[in-house]
């Protein structure tokens, strides 16, 4: 793998490639870092520059502080983001980033900016009410326990009271983001949505995922993977293929509407 290290800190790693033609940014899931899709770097065609984003709070940002109110979040990835996206680009959001994703894409929306597609992974549509009580404020025990029932975080790390100190921050962070989040009904997307899940979810299922397809005006697919709601990590080499299938007709498509022409150069 040929990575670089990127001067945004919202893209600390990408593969480094003159092909690249279209940007996919990936937005991790509560508790989750960048390093999360370091392996899609190199699964994706080289037409495809992969961009993984960095939360404050993690890794080498782990001094900086996180975010805990959606509209701030969005505010600073605009201003981060915005040099990055002078090629077609689109969005992949993995539970809360899918969450993250959507509402960046309706914030750049009003700026006459638009993905090419919102790719949703493993998060309930938005209209839907939140099904548990909050758990951002929990005492420490409290909070672990309830984590562990998620299993998306390992025993070991689970268990390890030190780690756990330092990850408590964020993951609360993390959470707040989803349970203070307020639904805003208003303007679909005007991108395509895709929407994938884990068939062995308990938390989110095929109907949860099937109500986004009102929050777009254009086309709607959805595909389920075997695995429960980090189906991610098991079921990635389809995922990825499901993904890069897409951006290839997009990417195309949306050239030709540009040139009146199909320039040869798909992904």
């Amino acid at each position: 793998m040929n990575t670089v290290r990127t001067l945004n800190d919202w893209i600390p790693y990408r593969r480094s490639s003159r092909k690249s033609r279209l940007r996919l940014f990936c937005f991790p899931y509560a508790g989750g870092s960048a390093s999360v899709f370091r392996e899609w770097l190199d699964s994706f065609p080289p037409e495809v520059d992969v961009c993984p984003v960095q939360y404050p709070g993690r890794e080498k940002r782990m001094a900086e502080v996180q975010f805990t109110l959606m509209e701030p979040l969005i505010d600073a990835l605009v201003k981060g983001l915005l040099p990055e996206i002078n090629i077609p680009f689109a969005f992949f959001g993995h539970s809360l980033g899918a969450l993250i994703s959507f509402e960046l894409a309706l914030r750049l929306q009003k700026r006459g900016i638009n993905p090419i597609r919102l790719f949703i992974s493993s998060y309930r549509a938005p209209v839907i009410a939140k099904r548990k009580s909050p758990m951002h404020l929990l005492p420490d025990a409290e909070f672990v326990e309830r984590l562990r029932k998620y299993n998306g975080t390992p025993e070991a790390v689970l268990s390890n009271c030190e780690l756990m100190r330092v990850l408590l921050p964020t993951l609360r962070a993390d959470f707040a983001l989803h349970e203070t989040y307020v639904y805003s009904s208003g303007a679909r997307l005007s991108c395509p949505i895709s929407t994938y899940g884990g068939i062995e979810d308990p938390e989110v299922n095929y109907n949860d995922l099937k109500l986004w397809e009102a929050q777009t005006t254009q086309s709607f697919k959805l595909k389920m993977f075997p695995g429960d709601h980090f189906y991610i990590h098991n079921s990635r080499s389809g995922l990825v293929a499901s993904i890069t299938n897409d951006l290839m007709l997009d990417y195309r498509k949306c050239y030709i509407e540009q040139d009146g022409i199909n320039t040869g150069t798909g992904v």
